[in-house]
């Protein structure tokens, strides 16, 4: 038999696979590691700890539990949080942490600045997205301007994928779909660097080569084989962001799917006929040459979970404290009894934008207890989604198979809210490991050994979700909406 090795970065946990050439998971591992918010609005992880570190645990702890040798793997597919900015030295060492995704904020004065110079008409049509805290220019210029002795150092600025990418192999390269995120330095339509908007930003040189995710970007040196035990010239693909991986996981292959991710955070993905042009949603090339995807996100999903377990339920074991939360938020009406919540604790990506927006509890009264709170955060986070899939319904997309995939799809109650306030089926496939088996995969296809339909087989769809018409949700979605409309400019005020 031979193996394809897939590893993926996660916000709060690496985890790795070896597939056999079935699609059959013969081994699993994982390894956690914390996202560091140094202050308000940033986050970041450290490259050579939790990236570089990670991979190389799990990639051993696979090969000694699996059994077989280094040289059994045929391939080597990574993909990890993204879009992330890290400048490393002419040697390739980090300069700082990595700068995480949307969900730190840090470079807003220079997404309002970059966004005045050039002209948000201009961005949206040669970048294919608005700027906002998702995109990394604005992030590589935050560094030229905090952190001028940094800057000065930066041979190249790499993302969390390159950066493994290139531990294995020595290649500076990014995959087109990642590359995209770095507005306003990626033109969507000549998919390839462009540096007449923001020419202050960046040169040329210090950008890694581009290529599509499942080329081999290189392969693995003797230094990466003594630290992982991967044969020496085993190849590796360029790999991609983690949603993405985790879409191709579950078959989304065609124009029409859609990919909804429960993670860390809520993440969309679905696969267009034509480029989505609309500022509220993000646009890439897909991960293969002609296909287009249109993206959105909420900030902070699965996080508000552990978040709420942590300061909630103190009382409960840990490994106990999720099932006994959803058991008393079973036990509570739809709608919580008037409760509403807003999920924005790290500000909003998609659709609003905001960075500001602040999380919140409205509602509360004396009969309200902790069950109560628990079902209005997951319906809170479930009108979060809502609100973006009336955003592609606005927009003319078509949704034609939902596929839902994450640690957050074994809660059915909140599963079951998201079906009922979108008003969408969900469909469940039998193997829920996530991007880590999508990178598998990919790393199959880059071989040669596979096809991009034969995900299918791999990975056959088994369980729906269907949706019902709930009165509570149909009253409290729009006072969801107006809640955050009528106290936007109160945190705001308070951002200050």
């Amino acid at each position: 038999m031979s193996y394809t090795l897939g590893v993926d970065i996660g916000t709060f946990e690496t985890k790795g696979v070896l597939v056999d050439e079935e699609g059959v998971v013969v081994a699993v591992a994982r390894h956690p590691h914390e996202m560091f918010v140094p202050q308000s609005g940033w986050a970041e992880h450290r490259p050579e700890e939790d990236w570089w570190g990670d991979f190389v645990t799990v990639t051993k702890e696979l090969i000694a539990t699996s059994g077989c040798e280094g040289d059994d793997i045929k391939a080597v597919a990574c993909s990890a949080i993204g879009p992330c900015m890290l400048p490393v030295s002419a040697s390739g060492m980090p300069l700082m942490n990595g700068v995480l995704y949307g969900v730190d904020t840090r470079a807003m004065k220079q997404v309002e600045s970059l966004t005045a110079h050039i002209g948000e008409d201009v961005i949206l049509e040669r970048c294919g997205n608005a700027l906002t805290s998702q995109s990394v220019g604005p992030k590589i210029l935050w560094l030229q301007q905090e952190r001028p002795e940094l800057y000065a150092k930066t041979a190249k600025i790499l993302t969390s994928t390159s950066f493994l990418v290139h531990r294995l192999t020595g290649k500076y390269v990014i995959d087109h779909y990642t590359a995209a995120n770095f507005s306003p330095l990626y033109d969507v339509e000549a998919q390839d660097w462009c540096f007449d908007l923001a020419p202050e930003i960046v040169t040329p040189q210090m950008m890694p080569r581009l290529l599509w995710s499942a080329d081999i970007a290189g392969h693995v040196t003797s230094e990466a084989s003594a630290a992982t035990g991967l044969a020496i010239g085993t190849p590796v693909t360029a790999g991609t962001i983690d949603a993405a991986a985790e879409a191709l996981s579950v078959g989304v292959k065609s124009s029409g799917d859609m990919m909804m991710m429960y993670g860390s955070t809520i993440f969309i993905i679905t696969l267009t006929q034509d480029r989505v042009r609309d500022l509220r949603l993000w646009y890439a090339p897909w991960l293969f040459p002609g296909q287009h995807a249109s993206m959105a996100g909420l900030a902070t999903s699965g996080t508000l979970t552990h978040w709420f377990r942590d300061q909630f339920a103190r009382d409960l074991p840990r490994d106990m404290a999720f099932n006994r939360l959803t058991q008393e938020a079973e036990a509570v009406p739809h709608g919580a009894q008037g409760l509403l919540f807003l999920p924005y604790f790290s500000g909003e990506r998609t659709p609003i934008h905001n960075p500001l927006a602040k999380g919140s509890f409205f509602g509360l009264n004396l009969t309200h207890d902790r069950g109560h709170m628990y079902r209005a955060m997951l319906e809170g986070i479930a009108f979060g989604t809502a609100h973006v899939v009336e955003t592609y319904r606005e927009v003319g997309v078509d949704l034609s198979r939902i596929l839902a995939v994450g640690g957050g799809t074994k809660n059915a109650l909140w599963m079951q809210a998201t079906s009922d306030t979108s008003q969408v089926d969900q469909i469940v496939s039998e193997k829920t490991v996530g991007a880590s088996y999508g990178d598998a995969f990919l790393a199959r296809v880059a071989i040669g050994d596979r096809n991009v339909a034969d995900i299918a087989d791999w990975n056959p769809p088994v369980t729906k979700i269907e949706a019902a018409k709930v009165p509570e949700y149909i009253k409290l979605y729009p006072l969801f909406r107006k809640l955050y409309e009528q106290t936007k400019d109160i945190a705001a005020d308070l951002s200050q």
